[in-house]
């Protein structure tokens, strides 16, 4: 009998034994890993996005930068053009002055040209020459001056003939006489001089050349 519980103490060593060796080399599983190529993939996604959109904002940026100085430009435009549509409009306004004034400057001198041919109109014709002097001073302080013409050449840009005067003592197509003057403001034409322009004298041979042909004898 104690020979038969030795046997089975001795199996029951044995078990023990290898219980334990085995509970000894097990090793617990260990938790899996996601793998490192999967958070790269996520994180280069990410930038992708990112430069994407950093990409979009600075297209945005560059529009509206781009249109912030076409608009500059334009308004720039306008200030210059309105600056511009305000002098015309002032110097219109002037034009508009001077143009009715200078009727009276030639009626002046017309009294001048008429009284000058009396015998007493000498105070007269000095008071109305101050009276011209002193209106012709105010057009030339607005810029108003006349325009050469007696004894120059026809300029149809300065002068407007309104007949044409055989001469030998004036070259031909040189202004004889005017009418009345021309004038200029700042360089501007207002009015053309009003002038008659010299022309050469027929010769006297052609002028019996045609005689003879009107009476030729043929004729009768």
């Amino acid at each position: 009998m104690i020979r038969f519980f030795e046997q089975i103490w001795g199996k029951c060593s044995d078990m023990s034994d290898e219980i334990k060796k085995a509970t000894e080399d097990f090793e617990p599983e260990q938790p899996m890993e996601t793998p490192i190529s999967d958070n790269s993939s996520v994180a280069d996604s990410q930038v992708d996005v990112l430069r994407q959109q950093l990409a979009e904002k600075e297209l945005e940026a560059k529009t509206n930068y781009d249109r912030f100085v076409r608009q500059a430009a334009e308004l720039d435009n306008f200030k210059k053009r309105s600056s511009r549509d305000r002098e015309d409009s002032i110097r219109s306004a002037n034009e508009s002055l001077i143009k009715d004034l200078l009727p009276v400057v030639d009626n002046l001198e017309r009294a001048i040209a008429h009284a000058s041919g009396g015998d007493n109109g000498k105070p007269i014709v000095e008071g109305v020459e101050l009276v011209l002097k002193g209106l012709l001073d105010v057009l030339a302080k607005y810029g108003v001056a006349q325009i050469s013409a007696v004894g120059q050449p026809f300029d149809p840009a300065k002068h407007e003939a309104i007949a044409q005067v055989e001469s030998q003592t004036h070259k031909p197509n040189s202004v004889v006489d005017e009418l009345h003057k021309g004038y200029t403001m700042r360089d501007r034409l207002l009015r053309p001089a009003l002038v008659s322009v010299a022309k050469p004298p027929i010769k006297q041979e052609k002028k019996n050349d045609d005689s003879e042909v009107e009476n030729d004898p043929s004729d009768d």
